[in-house]
C-alpha cells in the first residue's frame, strides 16, 4: 500500500494513543515504515479474541469455585499461557502440572511447588491458593 493509503480507523491502539507500525510504499517506490491507528477488520478480530479470552478466564474462575478445577487452571488462562508454556516455567514435566489441575492434587502440593507456581503469576500463596469470586 502507499504511504497515503495506511489504515487511520478508530481502535484500540487509537484510544491508548499507541500505533502500529506498518511497511508503506513512498512516492519514489521505496519500502518505508508508517504509523496506523488501525484497520477495522484487524480491530473486529483482535476485539473478537480478546471477549474469547474474557469468557476463557471466566469459565476458568467459575471451575475453580465450583471445585472442578484448581486455581492453577484459572490463572494459566488469566496469564495467556498454554499447558506447554506453564511447564516450561516451573521446570515440570507436562502430564505433572496436568495433574496438579485436579483440586485434589492441588491441596497436596507442597509448599515449595505453590510457591513455584505462585513466582510464575507474580502472585503470593495466599492469592494462588484463595481465588475470590
Amino acid at each position: 500500500m502507499k504511504k497515503g493509503e495506511v489504515p487511520q480507523h478508530k481502535s484500540i491502539l487509537e484510544s491508548a494513543n499507541l500505533r502500529e507500525m506498518c511497511y508503506a510504499v513512498d512516492e519514489n517506490g521505496e519500502y518505508i515504515t508508517a504509523l496506523s491507528t488501525g484497520w477495522d477488520p484487524k480491530t473486529i478480530a483482535l476485539e473478537n479474541a480478546l471477549r474469547e479470552i474474557e469468557e476463557r478466564v471466566e469459565a476458568a474462575k467459575q471451575s475453580v469455585l465450583a471445585n472442578e478445577a484448581s486455581p492453577i487452571v484459572y490463572y494459566m488462562e488469566l496469564h495467556k499461557m498454554d499447558l506447554g508454556i506453564l511447564a516450561s516455567y516451573v521446570g515440570l514435566w507436562k502430564w505433572r502440572v496436568k495433574r496438579h489441575f485436579k483440586p485434589s492434587v492441588f491441596k497436596r502440593l507442597s509448599p515449595g511447588t505453590l510457591q513455584k507456581y505462585a513466582d510464575v503469576f507474580n502472585i503470593t500463596i495466599e492469592e494462588l491458593v484463595h481465588i475470590h469470586s
